[in-house]
C-alpha cells in the first residue's frame, strides 16, 4: 500500500502540483485565504497591521466584531477582515481621520457597501481561473 502511494506522490511533477492562491490582491495586500476564522495575528498579518490596532479599531468601529472564546482570544470571521481592510484603507491610503472614516462607513451601510463584496469575488474568480487552468493540463 505504502509503495503504491508513494508512486503515485513520486509522479506528480512541479509543473502539475495545485496552484497556490493568488499572493496578493490589487491594493499588494495578502489574499485572505478560505478559512472561517483567522487569529489576530493572522489578520494583522493579512491587514498588514498591528495587533494593538486592531484591538484599538475594534472599540472605534462597530463593524469590527470578533468572536470571542476561550480565555477571551478574538476569532475574526472573513467579514470582518474584509471590514478591517476597508478601514486601514480608508486611513491609511486615503487620509481619513477616524471620525472621518467611521462616518463614511455609516454612510456606505446604508447602501450595502459593494466594495467588500466586489472584492471577495474578483478574488473567487482568480483562484476559480488557476483551478481552471490546472484542470486544462490534465
Amino acid at each position: 500500500m505504502r509503495d503504491s502511494m508513494q508512486d503515485s506522490t513520486d509522479s506528480l511533477s512541479k509543473s502539475e502540483e495545485i496552484p497556490a492562491p493568488v499572493a496578493e490582491t490589487e491594493d499588494g495586500l495578502p489574499a485572505i485565504p478560505g478559512k472561517r476564522y483567522f487569529t489576530i495575528g493572522e489578520v494583522a498579518e493579512l491587514c498588514q497591521v498591528k495587533q494593538h490596532v486592531l484591538r484599538y479599531w475594534e472599540q472605534e468601529f462597530a463593524h469590527i466584531k470578533p468572536v470571542k472564546r476561550r480565555g477571551n482570544r478574538r476569532y475574526y470571521m472573513r467579514q470582518d477582515v474584509l471590514a478591517i481592510r476597508q478601514i486601514r484603507s480608508l486611513l491609511y491610503d486615503q487620509g481619513y481621520t477616524i471620525p472621518g472614516a467611521r462616518a463614511r462607513l455609516a454612510g456606505e451601510d446604508e447602501h450595502h457597501d459593494s466594495s467588500q463584496f466586489r472584492q471577495l469575488v474578483r478574488q473567487t474568480i482568480r483562484e476559480l481561473e488557476d483551478i481552471r487552468t490546472l484542470l486544462k493540463r490534465r
